[in-house]
């Protein structure tokens, strides 16, 4: 029986909080910004295809430099992290991961069977993918590889010539591994910042999922997608696809390409506002002695509880406060780092949060007076 332990992320959509600092997507859209009641009355609600609206995945292949016909359309990312994982790993046999990490890149193998060895990133090392570390874990019996790129919960972008190195191992010692690379929070740039490769072309190892939940503010759709350009597994994963779910809704998948179409105006004033909260953060973290590792990309980062600050009492202070957090636990991490989400909050809003945050931290250090530096 498949079962899968309980997360406390589903208080992320379920528990309301006053300040929701654990959150991590950008302001969300409405219809409204994307079609006409006259145009939604218009659409009709037959089924769509097992591969997803052909006007979609153009635009989806066209960002991520691969064919449409190398696009399959998911319910949001995680339903794609599952179907692949669902198609590579049975029991017995090995996936590796980076973590810390998106919870469900380790429970999904887990619950499937798969042993899942981990291979660590360290905050003292700006969360550098550990190549030499994934390259010592694996073997014949790895069939799937998880990455991040920008990873979660750190928002660190992986460089190309890391990505090269650790293809290289899974070339050598993994033949017949398959390396998901979740690029999620790619679009979420910050101001005139550019959008960074995908990694979808590099190799036919490599599988990547993303989403138009986090950088477009649209996680309602419900719409993600895989690019594979192994031809057998494309028809391996659109089968599953099929087999669990026939086909995606159609009014999600014409408004999810309505979004795409739009993608440069919608990205230009997300990433223009992420900028402006990014900055606050960044000077929030500097007066407060609170170290951070900077982000490449996406609306998340990752911050420590200074030494000397009881952590269990801080996250009590958070709770009383209607302040939350991601903890590290979440992710795999130490509960000495947490996620801040920074793209969720109106400004005025994100500064109270970081006001009653740091108020939090003060309260973990009283015989100074102020929150401890490392």
């Amino acid at each position: 029986m498949t079962t899968f332990p309980a997360s406390p992320m589903t208080a992320l959509i379920d528990a309301h909080v006053r300040y929701d600092l654990a959150e991590s997507t950008s302001p969300p859209l409405t219809v409204g910004d994307l079609a006409s009641g006259e145009e939604l009355a218009g659409l009709t609600l037959g089924y769509g295809t097992s591969r997803g609206d052909p006007e979609l995945r153009e635009l989806i292949a066209a960002a991520t430099g691969v064919r449409a016909d190398q696009v399959l359309v998911t319910a949001g990312a995680i339903d794609a992290m599952f179907l692949v994982a669902q198609a590579t790993v049975e029991p017995g046999e090995q996936a590796v991961l980076v973590s810390p990490c998106f919870p469900p890149a380790r429970t999904v193998p887990e619950a499937l069977g798969a042993t899942v060895d981990v291979a660590r990133a360290s905050f003292d090392d700006g969360y550098r993918l550990p190549v030499a570390a994934i390259a010592g874990l694996l073997s014949a019996r790895t069939k799937l590889v998880s990455l991040a790129s920008p990873q979660n919960p750190s928002g660190v972008l992986l460089r190309e010539a890391e990505l090269r190195d650790m293809l290289s191992a899974v070339r050598e010692r993994s033949p017949q591994a398959v390396v998901l690379v979740d690029e999620t929070y790619r679009f979420s740039g910050y101001a005139e910042s550019p959008v960074p490769p995908s990694a979808a072309a590099l190799s036919p190892h490599v599988v990547t999922c993303g989403s138009v939940s986090k950088a477009h503010g649209a996680p309602g759709l419900r719409i993600g997608w895989l690019t594979v350009t192994d031809p057998d597994l494309y028809e391996r994963l659109r089968e599953a696809k099929f087999q669990s779910a026939i086909a995606g809704a159609n009014v999600d998948e014409f408004l999810a390409a309505r979004v795409l179409a739009r993608q440069s105006a919608i990205l230009a004033s997300r990433g223009a506002f992420l900028a402006e909260q990014l900055a606050t953060l960044r000077k929030w973290s500097a007066d407060h002695g609170v170290e951070m590792v900077v982000p490449d990309a996406g609306a998340l980062c990752c911050l420590r509880v200074p030494a000397g600050v009881d952590v269990d009492g801080f996250y009590a202070r958070l709770a009383d406060l209607e302040v939350r957090v991601g903890r590290g636990s979440w992710f795999g991490e130490s509960d000495r780092v947490f996620r801040v989400g920074f793209g969720h909050l109106p400004a005025d809003d994100f500064r109270a949060a970081l006001e009653r945050l740091g108020t939090a931290l003060i309260g973990g250090n009283p015989s100074t007076g102020q929150a401890g530096t490392r």
